[in-house]
């Protein structure tokens, strides 16, 4: 465990956010490789079919994410208390559940999938593929979830480099089968589903053979697997509100995709290439925003409010920094970034506008997530979930909707909707930040002086 009582603010936040930043941009590659291999080899229309399924698989799985948080905290808490007992309960729990829950997904996602996608208001000429895709995806389901079950219990004992070294082995593993698939067999879109669940199956193989090596507790015994409910319902009590935010924004991203749907194939499948690049280019803000949080928790718990409010303003300056980069870099390349996935100039010049507009705002961005990670390492972590939900539901989606057709801006005003989505999100934050209530919400109280506990300085202007 790191101390972050002491030392330089911004090299121990840097230096805690770079291995989960490796690890997210792994987890990332595996939408993106299967995009540019759809989008070059197979066209714009199974680009866009692609594109518009993963907020259906967001969604299905969103609830099971938080569960699975839930369950690395239990399964810490006994480890540190050296209750090795419950460990092994907790980790036979987890991996009962979430093999039923792989299960239940998979059904509810094959029967209900077309139904979703015509609700979404896709174009018929794309719902056979994205359905095709789809389906596929779903038969993976069980073992996604049991190589997230390994992954979720190392990581509560502690573990956190296998886990990651199993992601690398999946994610080269999904980019060979993508080309072996849909270039070397022709097996089209349903090619690039295959190979994702292909290489998960792969890594979950390897990490259950390195586990049963190894010996390791956490392995799986299917001989005497008990499933206890008191555990189970610690996991759920912990992991829900988590899960019921992941479930909600993905709800949103799919009434986002909705609106998207109803300009056709071209605004599709250019959304589907530029929110790939989008999401790569937050990567570094959501884990300085991450790794602020612990930061923030230990030092807190320590009663150093001063150290806190340099760690905000470390964590500001490098993600600002990230962002002006990265803002540059997309203004000047954003276009050949596109034609990574797509060469047709329609689709190019509708992606690029799209980035460059949502990439001008990744500051605002910054000072969202930055200061919600700080209120979630101090404890106020219900904050961050409202104004999440705030930006997300009473201002994109409505926005989104109002710009682009009540006010004629086509797709052009979709775009719009998410940065000032951003922009209200942070207003909130700095408001709530600067409030100072946030400092009274850890689980461990602490001596805060009387001047820090009455005045909420203007840290940020």
């Amino acid at each position: 465990m790191k101390d972050f009582t002491t030392g330089s603010e911004s090299k121990l936040i840097f230096r805690f956010a770079l291995p989960m930043l490796v690890g997210n941009i792994f987890q990332q590659l595996y939408n993106v490789v299967d995009s540019i291999i759809v989008g070059r080899y197979l066209g714009e229309k199974a680009l866009a079919a692609v594109g518009a399924s993963f907020p259906i698989i967001f969604l299905v799985i969103a609830l099971i994410i938080g569960i699975g948080i839930g369950s690395s905290v239990v399964i810490s808490q006994y480890f540190g208390a050296k209750n090795y007992e419950n460990v092994k309960k907790a980790t036979d729990t987890t991996y009962i559940f979430l093999f039923f829950a792989g299960i239940m997904i998979t059904l509810i996602g094959v029967l209900s999938g077309e139904y979703i996608f015509r609700f979404m208001r896709l174009p018929d000429e794309l719902i056979g593929m994205a359905k095709t895709y789809l389906d596929i995806y779903m038969y993976g389901m069980v073992v996604m979830f049991g190589f997230n079950a390994i992954s979720s219990t190392l990581r509560g004992v502690g573990d956190s480099k296998t886990p990651l070294y199993f992601l690398i082995v999946s994610t080269f593993a999904n980019i060979a089968l993508d080309i072996l698939f849909v270039l070397g067999f022709k097996w089209g879109i349903a090619g690039a589903a295959w190979a994702t669940v292909v290489a998960q199956t792969l890594s979950l193989i390897i990490a259950v053979i390195y586990m049963h090596r190894r010996k390791h507790m956490l392995r799986i015994t299917f001989r005497g697997m008990n499933f206890d409910w008191q555990i189970f319902w610690q996991t759920v009590r912990i992991g829900l509100p988590t899960g019921i935010q992941q479930t909600l924004v993905a709800l949103g991203g799919m009434a986002l995709m909705g609106i998207v749907n109803t300009f056709g194939t071209p605004v599709i499948a250019a959304f589907s290439a530029a929110s790939r690049i989008d999401s790569l280019a937050v990567i570094p803000i959501m884990n300085f925003a991450a790794s602020l949080s612990g930061f923030v928790g230990q030092n807190i718990g320590a009663g150093k409010i001063d150290r806190v409010k340099r760690g905000l303003w470390a964590t500001l300056r490098m993600s600002m920094l990230f962002s002006i980069a990265i803002t540059l870099i997309i203004i000047i390349w954003g276009d050949k970034m596109i034609t990574i996935f797509i060469t047709n100039p329609q689709i190019i010049e509708i992606g690029h506008h799209y980035l460059t507009i949502v990439s001008l705002f990744y500051v605002t961005f910054a000072v969202m997530f930055s200061i919600n990670g700080l209120l979630r390492g101090a404890g106020a972590a219900v904050v961050p979930m409202f104004i999440t939900l705030f930006s997300l539901w009473v201002v994109r989606i409505p926005l989104a909707y109002l710009l682009s057709y009540n006010l004629k801006l086509g797709e052009t005003g979709i775009w719009w909707s998410i940065p000032i989505g951003w922009f209200m999100g942070a207003v909130a934050s700095v408001i709530y930040y600067r409030m100072g209530k946030w400092k009274n919400k850890s689980v461990v109280k602490s001596h805060v002086t009387d001047d820090d506990e009455l005045v909420a300085d203007a840290d940020i202007v």
